[in-house]
């Protein structure tokens, strides 16, 4: 009775439930989402450069997030790169001199701070002709109002950025007085107007005062109280933005680094200046808010307009928009077509007459309802990815955030479990739940950001490898048993790795490398079938009439290993070749293939395993060597005891050594040659055991099936695709 409860019950839900009313109900969810986000747009405002100087938060404990965008992190070329014929003012008190010092240090790091304080810093970086100079002015008065002033002058160079501010000493040296505060608003007053002309053709940032911690304070500087830092701040904003009467300030206020000293000034050695971190945040948010717009980071929302649409862009958004538009007409002609043969009733006899015309689909609509869904699904990921339609966030890693859905999905993948159509290794059900459980965890790796936290990158690297690992596999193995090298077969092949990510490539205005794991596998796809298509071609049907062949294939993967080291260690050769056109189209990131290097050398020996564990798995099964019935061990008990003990120390090794690993550089020239071992390791542990091969998880092996699109969206080095 219970059981048949269940299954009524469960007949009852997918009546009522089914795919179609799930996929209806995510596009309602996703367009309830877009409407709400642009309502908060249109009302809040949609300059994320006030949101990046204005507001934000702490994510752990040194990790600052701007309201709604993503902060880069700039290196020191990036940043000379940006800066070149820049010169860039700070001008202020000790502070603003601080700021100056956590700004250069991004440029040059080996900058010291001494000399004397309380006098101007000059800094120049020749080799990019970057100018950074700290101006001395203590307090708001007539020294810093000529100094202003001077700028203003079309005679004179005037800096490409400004930033000032300056109280505390005014609170000190007049011990927090009244009159104190109402000269600091004269003369803030009178430079107002000079900050204004020169925010015409200049960046010009107003800095307002961090709170102090008064705890911590000295003696002569107890006076400086955050009441009255409040008072000052107010004064400064209301002036510097009714400088202009009937338009926005061009003046920037720097109100940030308040956010940011309210959660660090405890840290402070003095009470008044913040600590080391808090001064580098301000200093990298002041680089963000300049270079974001000029570099456009792809991992920097913040300050970056909206790139424009290229002609390509245009074209797509043409042909998609057609396709839908075409398939409407389709969709109305179909339905008055349905309504006219609709059952009417005979009145005679009263009864129904079904007309049985049935109208027919044709081809070129199911093509403009496949199109008309893949433009729709685009255009979700244009909106999430290139638009400022929804907020951004940059990536932060936690335990939490990576180990608890590895272990939500891992419980899901054991609880749907079913038996295997076969029981041969690397059985179709075993490789799709291999794909799909590694996808899963590389998709929850890029998602938490978990690329900073070494022994997980360490095992996720293991996971790509395992992923070439069954591309040389089963490539190898198609190309051995069928012996097909038609042109047909690779074309096929090739528009199937690469259908996705072209329109990818295509909407997003992304060079085709970004994608960088799809490239790979083509790549290496396109070996496989190089190195077993030349003469002589070798398959297993002429292999098996003259052993000579298995010499003459193994001959064949021991050159191609020669070609592989070759081009590892001969960066040279390997960048001329991929530099050459129309290959450095494809190739080429950022003007250099370099990082098409990187990659491919990262993993360059995994494929070519794969194709040898092919070649003798296969000469083994043809030998009948092996036992792969159902519930049988794939060898003696003996043998298969002593090479599960193996497996299991070898994967255990390989996991201590991978997770005890402190420099990346090395351990990244280190796994090409032993990232083979815990993948073979597995591989055994899941296939001697004969048990082990009769089951599958169907949850993973879903997974697994749709590992195309897996195999575009979840590489991407910094895409938003998935709402990061």
């Amino acid at each position: 009775m219970a059981a048949l409860a269940y299954n009524l019950g469960k007949r009852e839900i997918n009546h009522y439930f089914s795919v179609r009313s799930a996929k209806v109900l995510a596009l309602v969810a996703v367009l309830l989402l877009a409407a709400c986000h642009l309502a908060s747009r249109r009302y809040r405002g949609n300059d994320s450069c006030e949101y990046l100087l204005s507001s934000g938060r702490f994510l752990g404990e040194k990790v600052w997030q701007p309201h709604s965008c993503m902060m880069h992190k700039y290196k020191i070329s990036e940043a000379k790169n940006c800066l070149v014929d820049k010169h860039i003012a700070f001008i202020g008190d000790s502070r603003i001199r601080q700021l100056f010092y956590s700004f250069v240090k991004i440029i040059n790091p080996q900058f010291k701070e001494e000399g004397n304080k309380h006098e101007n810093i000059p800094f120049e970086d020749k080799t990019a002709s970057v100018k950074v100079d700290f101006l001395w002015h203590p307090e708001v008065n007539g020294s810093m109002k000529q100094c202003i002033k001077v700028w203003t002058e079309d005679s004179i160079a005037k800096p490409h950025v400004i930033v000032a501010g300056a109280a505390t000493w005014s609170i000190k040296i007049h011990n927090g007085s009244s009159e104190a505060l109402s000269q600091y608003k004269m003369n803030i007053t009178s430079i107002a107007p000079l900050l204004e002309k020169l925010a015409k053709t200049s960046d010009v940032y107003w800095v307002l005062q961090d709170p102090v911690y008064e705890d911590l304070l000295s003696e002569n500087r107890k006076m400086i109280t955050n009441e009255k830092i409040d008072a000052y701040n107010e004064a400064a904003v209301s002036i510097l933005n009714s400088s202009t009467r009937n338009s926005k300030s061009n003046v920037k206020m720097f109100s940030v680094s308040k956010l940011i000293a309210q959660e660090t000034i405890m840290e402070s050695l003095d009470g008044l200046h913040l600590p080391e971190s808090s001064r580098e945040t301000s200093a990298m948010i002041l680089m963000n808010v300049y270079c974001n717009k000029i570099l456009k980071p792809v991992d920097g929302s913040c300050c970056q307009p909206r790139p424009p649409l290229t002609l390509i862009q245009k074209l797509a958004a043409c042909f998609f928009t057609s396709c839908i538009i075409g398939y409407l007409i389709f969709y109305i002609i179909h339905r008055n077509a349905h309504r006219k043969n609709k059952p009417c009733t005979d009145l005679e006899s009263g009864e129904e007459k079904k007309n049985i015309i049935n109208t027919p689909v044709s081809s070129l609509e199911i093509l403009l309802q496949s199109f008309c869904k893949l433009g729709l699904i685009m255009a979700y990921f244009y909106m999430c990815d290139r638009a400022n339609l929804f907020m951004k966030e940059n990536k932060f890693y936690t335990h939490s955030s990576f180990f608890i859905p590895i272990i939500y999905i891992l419980v899901l993948g054991v609880f749907y479990n079913e038996n295997t159509k076969e029981t041969k290794v690397l059985n179709r059900e075993q490789t799709d739940e291999w794909k799909g459980w590694m996808q899963l965890v590389i998709l929850i790796y890029h998602i938490s950001g978990a690329s900073t936290f070494l022994p997980v990158y360490m095992h996720i690297r293991v996971l790509v490898a395992a992923y070439l690992f069954q591309t040389g596999y089963g490539h190898f193995s198609y190309f051995w048993i069928k012996g097909d090298f038609g042109i047909h077969r690779v074309c096929q092949v090739l528009f199937r790795l690469n259908f996705l990510v072209v329109v990818l490539c295509i909407v997003m205005d992304r060079p085709y490398q970004f994608y960088y794991f799809v490239p790979l596998v083509t790549v290496w796809f396109m070996v496989i079938y190089v190195t077993l298509a030349l003469w002589p071609q070798i398959i297993q049907k002429k292999a098996n009439g003259n052993c000579f062949w298995h010499f003459g294939l193994l001959l064949k993967l021991g050159f191609l290993l020669l070609f592989i080291c070759f081009l590892a260690y001969s960066q040279g050769a390997f960048e001329k070749i991929f530099s050459l056109w129309p290959l450095s189209k494809c190739f080429e990131l950022k003007g250099n293939v370099y990082e098409w290097w990187f990659r491919w050398r990262l993993d360059r020996y995994v494929v070519f395993h794969g194709m040898l564990f092919a070649f003798i798995y296969l000469a083994l099964q043809k030998r009948q060597i092996l036992s792969e019935g159902k519930g049988e061990p794939l060898f003696s008990n003996k043998i298969s005891n002593f090479l599960l003990f193996i497996s299991v120390v070898s994967f255990l090794t390989y996991s201590i050594w991978a997770s005890s690993c402190k420099n990346k550089a090395e351990c990244n020239e280190l796994h090409p040659s032993v990232s083979v071992v815990q993948i073979l390791a597995f591989i055994l542990i899941r296939n001697i055991p004969g048990y082990a091969r009769s089951v599958y998880s169907s949850f993973f092996a879903w997974f697994g099936k749709i590992s195309l699109e897996f195999d575009t969206t979840m590489y991407p080095e910094c895409e938003v695709l998935w709402g990061i």
